[in-house]
């Protein structure tokens, strides 16, 4: 049986893809791609073989036969590759650009299903079963160190971390390059350069997740790449619209913290949030979607042709259109001394890196909705007891039934009712916690605890120009008082559509939308319906530019 990751093509897949490529014959063994190549070739075997190599762990990754094809999702994403290649001595191959194999994938779906299907499982194999990548030296208990092995985890960058407080090899890279413990946490790259310190916009920049693009104003920008930002990405790329879309973080929003969704349409088997947002990530990119991570939206104008975004690692956008896909955060604890245990015992999300730091130790889930449920179901796996928090009496109020269901028949899932924490205490890690049960207190050894409590949505940036209500969530649509309407001939003409702002042009979708419903399922349809009508938009704006000609 032919294994995923490698299949053959046919060869009227071959006849279709020379019309678009080169056919070489190497003299000699040839490196064709290098470690860290960003912007490297496509590649089938027309005869002899092609290998790929793990230079750093000296192993063969595998051999390539013949009408067998190189790469894997940087292709489509711009990431650095992480293996050497080589062609053999007399290999025939035939060799396509990046950019021109981005437009086969797009308009030949014959090939384009062989190639992503192998493309997603070997990078899935890769993170799964290979040791090695970005190597990240640091504490366990450094909110720093957290921080970039969150961002990797959440973005699926490959990588080994390295815990100095108990790996001797992390001790011995410290001690070969006359490293202390003030230059922690370090980066070592794929291609061997060490960092010290680095912030998550430059190991971002290293891996090719922040990337650049050009200065033109764009058909359509998406700030947010969670459900409802990546379906509007995906549709609109696909639908011929010039799109950017960015995010401060990773693509999931908060749906990639949840790690399990079991009643999305589909997916009987249920899919972890991270898994459903690469995937999509993975189809925005197919089609042409230009994604750049980490971009905090900042401020945004609009100066009645098109709006222009102020986002961090100094980039300025500018655009026809705007959908807000920024959604809402999880509120912090009002406990004294919060922020001293964030990402070193108090966290946002719950994830395999979390998991295997939950072995056998007391854990808490705080909050009552499904995002909470899901979160103290998967943590039970590893935790010796999962303690989930609810300030009610009644842990059905939020949360689907059948995730109610599940905790209560879990033997070490803890339902803690009518109460809150309190304190928090811990030298440089969680150590413990206090429960306050209705007046009553107690201390439980609690050492990782996960807040999935109350939203706020995530509209700062929008510096109050367009209508939102005394929360900060957008008003679209029917919710749009005639006072607040932005004076244009469009909106002379229509009222604004159902996702549209009281700015014409710019729409909102998903958990950052007055009146949401606050589901995987519900922002996905929310965001592929605002393609049609940001289509409405451009058509009305193409007209009255007309009109003024």
């Amino acid at each position: 049986m032919t294994d995923p990751r490698f299949p053959v093509l046919t060869q009227k897949q071959i006849y279709t893809l020379q019309e678009f490529g080169d056919i070489i014959t190497f003299e000699e063994e040839t490196t064709i791609f290098k470690v860290g190549d960003s912007d490297y070739d496509f590649y089938v075997v027309l005869d002899g073989e092609i290998r790929v190599k793990d230079e750093h762990n000296k192993d063969q990754v595998v051999t390539h036969g013949i009408h067998e094809f190189t790469g894997d999702n940087s292709m489509l994403s711009g990431r650095g590759i992480p293996f050497n290649g080589y062609a053999s001595q007399g290999a025939t191959v035939l060799r396509i650009k990046p950019e021109i194999l981005k437009g086969i994938i797009a308009r030949y779906s014959d090939i384009s299903d062989v190639l992503l299907k192998a493309f997603v499982q070997r990078q899935e194999t890769m993170l799964r079963e290979f040791v090695g990548g970005i190597k990240v030296l640091g504490s366990e208990n450094s909110k720093e160190t957290y921080g970039l092995r969150d961002f990797m985890e959440k973005n699926h960058i490959w990588h080994t971390f390295l815990n100095t407080d108990i790996s001797e090899e992390a001790q011995q890279l410290l001690e070969n390059f006359c490293l202390t413990q003030e230059d922690l946490p370090i980066l070592i790259n794929i291609t061997g350069e060490l960092f010290r310190k680095p912030t998550v916009a430059e190991l971002a920049r290293q891996t090719g997740v922040l990337t650049e693009f050009g200065d033109e104003i764009y058909d359509v920008l998406v700030v947010g790449a969670g459900p409802s930002g990546l379906a509007a990405s995906v549709y609109a790329a696909s639908e011929g619209l010039h799109v950017v879309t960015i995010d401060g973080n990773s693509p999931g929003g908060q749906a990639g913290k949840s790690s399990k969704i079991e009643n999305y349409l589909g997916f009987p088997a249920g899919i972890s949030g991270t898994d459903l947002a690469n995937k999509a990530y993975i189809q925005a990119q197919k089609f042409g979607c230009h994604i750049s991570i980490p971009h905090q939206a900042e401020k945004i104008a609009y100066n009645g042709s098109y709006f222009t975004l102020c986002a961090s690692n100094d980039r300025n956008i500018k655009a026809k259109s705007v959908i807000a896909a920024t959604g809402a955060e999880y509120r912090s604890l009002p406990v004294p001394g919060l922020d001293k245990f964030e990402g070193s015992g108090v966290f946002y999300s719950a994830t395999g890196m979390n998991a295997s730091a939950c072995k056998d130790e007391l854990v808490g889930v705080v909050g009552g909705g499904n995002s909470a449920g899901q979160a103290a179901l998967f943590l039970a796996d590893h935790a010796r007891e999962v303690h989930v928090i609810i300030r009610g009496n009644d842990l059905g109020s939020k949360m689907s039934d059948y995730l109610v269901q599940r905790i209560y028949a879990t033997p070490n899932i803890i339902v803690q009712k009518n109460s809150n924490v309190v304190q928090l205490h811990g030298t440089h890690h969680l150590e413990s916690l206090v429960l306050d049960t209705e007046g009553s207190e107690q201390i439980i050894g609690i050492s990782n605890l996960f807040t999935f409590i109350g939203a706020k949505p995530c509209t700062g940036w929008l510096n109050n120009i367009v209508a939102m209500d005394d929360k900060g969530f957008i008003h679209t649509g029917q919710d749009v008082i005639e006072a607040a309407l932005t004076k244009c001939s469009i909106f002379e003409q229509r009222k604004p559509q159902s996702l549209e702002s009281s700015i014409p042009g710019f729409f909102a979708v998903g958990d950052v939308r007055k009146g949401s419903v606050k589901r995987v399922a519900s922002a996905v349809g929310e965001g592929s319906m605002a393609i049609s009508q940001v289509h409405q938009f451009l058509a009305d704006l193409k007209n009255q530019q007309s009109e003024q000609l």
